[in-house]
């Protein structure tokens, strides 16, 4: 009897081996985004169950511990990372010098075992999240009783080595459990920069503990307009917020944790508002009072200046004359020590200075600005600009960093180790490429996720303007054809922006970065050789099913039927 039980268990056992085993998979199991290099399908399923253990390198514990859970998640089963383990139902995770890029990855999928091999732990990382999208898509939400892998080779690299979305939270302010959520979407597209917008006229949200008003005063503001620029009325709200060192530390480690760089932006010399309400001296007429355009100000703020309070938080959007001045030496130090606490932060090579949309007209009537102008021996209010810039970056790469600055800072002058931000179409971006500058592509007609996502803006939520669709993002090549293939060794990458003066709300956020952030995510990673809309589009379809199970708010348009045709990219502003 023993023995006739022994027999059933082993038969068995042979044909649950051999169902998976003999498993076939079809193109379904395979619509990964961005797209790999090479996808070689096999016969073969991997079944993860209670025996299944992850394993690897001591060094690559973060990665395993993060592969673990997600198993764990997705099947239901409590599934460990167990540093060098061999035998058994075995996720390996393998180093391998052999693998050329830095980012690049291998994935080996048999019924037996799966096997990640990357050059580093952040390409193990990146396999991760190839393997993830091999799981179904519900797995995200609920567990999948015999949860199974399909049989694989997936060999693949990215073509850029930056691959950023930006967001601005200083026009709204969004929680820091929103920002590692944030965090979490980059990383499952794979990019591996966040661009932290921390500073604006309309709100400053970082702290700084030498300058206490900075969060007191500038953090808030006492109200905002309604509607479209210049609005309606002002809706009397005191708004605001910031993030404390500590939550700024937690969330770069948050990042980090997923191979993403914060790379933070503290504006100068323009948008400056919030700063200068807080420490008015650093305006270049302190007691002139602040202007909310078409008289939209609120009660608050003009009780305030009634009562000698002329600085206040900027309460409208656009671009405004107060910026700091740049003939005063309070100036430079005030950002020099603001500089100071901000670095310590930031690990990132980068520090954002912004240096875009700067005004120049009170530096034109202002007696310190002019004298700087007369003993630098600047030519005019460009230069002076430049000279701004110049010095602020001197100061940073005294303390080990870089800067990058939006395409304004070729006005009167490139500072000479920086990198440049192309946002006012490619023109910026391929001046500073041949002239040997490092540029990072962000147009506005191809990456601002702040533009409409329809033609039909009647039925849309408020946004600043232009239209931006799926397909303009997937059809954006960032190597413009006027450089030659030296100059083009100068591109860095793209990234995508997300200006927030009309976006308030964090599931708006998502609505405004969802597809589009997924097109973006295949230009920065795959060959544009290689690009076909048809082929993305149905992979497309397969990753809203992974947008519903994690419960993510999207843009809906190119799934509808009128929207599912080729069409002639829109780049109307």
């Amino acid at each position: 009897m023993k023995k006739l039980a022994v027999l059933l268990i082993t038969m068995i056992v042979a044909s649950c081996t051999n169902k998976y085993k003999e498993a076939k998979n079809t193109a379904s199991d395979y619509q990964i985004i961005p797209k790999p290099v090479t996808v070689s399908s096999k016969d073969g399923k991997f079944l993860v169950d209670s025996g299944t253990i992850v394993t690897g390198d001591e060094t690559l514990r973060n990665e395993g511990e993060y592969l673990a859970q997600l198993l764990t998640q997705a099947g239901g089963n409590q599934v460990s990372f167990v540093p060098e383990k061999t035998g058994g139902s075995i996720v390996y995770l393998n180093l391998d010098d052999s693998i050329e890029n830095e980012e690049g990855y291998k994935i080996n999928v048999t019924y037996k075992e799966v096997s990640v091999s990357a050059k580093s732990p952040k390409g193990i990382f990146y396999g991760i999240q190839t393997l993830r999208q091999l799981l179904p898509a519900n797995a995200e939400k609920q567990a999948v009783a015999g949860l199974t892998i399909p049989a694989v080779e997936i060999v693949d690299n990215p073509v850029y080595g930056y691959r950023g979305m930006h967001l601005d939270v200083a026009r709204h302010f969004f929680p820091t459990d929103f920002i590692k959520k944030y965090i979490d979407i980059l990383a499952m597209h794979k990019m591996n920069t966040f661009h932290w917008h921390l500073t604006e006229d309309q709100g400053w949200r970082i702290e700084i503990k030498k300058y206490p008003k900075l969060t007191e005063v500038g953090g808030y503001r006492n109200g905002t307009i309604v509607g479209h620029y210049p609005g309606t009325e002002n809706d009397n709200k005191k708004y605001g917020g910031f993030y404390t060192q500590e939550e700024v530390k937690e969330i770069v480690k948050y990042a980090a944790d997923r191979h993403i760089t914060v790379i933070p932006e503290i504006e100068l010399p323009g948008h400056s508002s919030a700063a200068i309400a807080a420490y008015p001296e650093l305006s270049c007429f302190p007691e002139e009072p602040t202007e909310v355009p078409n008289g939209m100000m609120s009660e608050k703020s003009k009780e305030l200046q009634a009562n000698g309070t002329p600085k206040v938080v900027q309460e409208s959007w656009g671009v405004y004359n107060d910026v700091y001045c740049a003939g005063k030496e309070r100036t430079f130090e005030f950002l020099q020590d603001v500089l100071d606490e901000v670095i310590p932060l930031f690990p990132a090579k980068y520090v954002h200075i912004g240096g875009d949309e700067c005004p120049k007209a009170n530096w034109e009537r202002c007696p310190n600005c002019q004298k700087r102008i007369k003993e630098e021996g600047l030519e005019n209010e460009h230069e002076l600009q430049s000279y701004f810039i110049q010095r602020i970056e001197k100061y940073l790469n005294s303390k080990g960093k870089s800067i990058i600055g939006w395409d304004e800072i070729l006005e009167g002058g490139l500072a000479p180790n920086a990198t440049v931000m192309s946002w006012r179409g490619e023109k910026g971006g391929i001046e500073s490429a041949k002239q040997h500058h490092d540029v990072i592509m962000t147009p506005n007609h191809s990456c601002y996720f702040d533009h409409y996502q329809s033609k039909d803006k009647e039925n849309e939520p408020l946004a600043i303007g232009g239209l931006t669709t799926v397909q303009d993002v997937y059809n954006y090549n960032p190597h413009p054809k006027e450089l030659t293939a030296e100059e083009s060794k100068y591109i860095l990458g793209a990234q995508a922006n997300v200006w927030t003066e009309y976006i308030g709300t964090t599931d708006y956020v998502e609505y405004m970065i969802l597809p589009r952030m997924t097109a973006l995510a295949e230009v920065v990673w795959s060959s544009n050789e290689n690009k076909d809309w048809k082929d993305f589009h149905s992979r497309l379809v397969n990753m809203k099913s992974r947008y519903d199970a994690l419960g993510l708010n999207y843009a809906k348009h190119v799934f509808e039927d009128n929207e599912n045709k080729d069409e002639t990219a829109s780049t109307e502003e």
